[in-house]
């Protein structure tokens, strides 16, 4: 999640991405999205394995920003957000 292009970025680990999007736009869970306002979901990766999913987590919040922009861009170049796509 995003609060803009190239703005605060928030990176956490789900099992129901649709449900737990829709909590972050909506602003419906206390804590660092919505303090600091990211709402839009601009890149995600799907995990068949919840452990392995749980330790890319850790990966990603181990690198630098500049790594985890180039992450979203390759993905994503205008930054678009990604919730029309995943919740039909």
């Amino acid at each position: 999640m995003a609060s803009r292009r190239n703005g605060t970025l928030y990176l956490g680990v789900t099992s129901d991405l649709v449900r737990r999007a829709h909590q972050h736009r909506e602003g419906l869970i206390d804590g660092f999205s919505k303090r600091y306002d990211c709402r839009n979901l601009v890149w995600y990766e799907m995990h068949d394995d919840l452990q392995e999913a749980r330790q890319r987590e850790l990966q990603l919040k181990k690198w630098k920003r500049a790594w985890k922009i180039r992450l979203i861009q390759e993905a994503n170049r205008d930054w678009l957000d990604l919730w029309p796509t995943i919740a039909t």
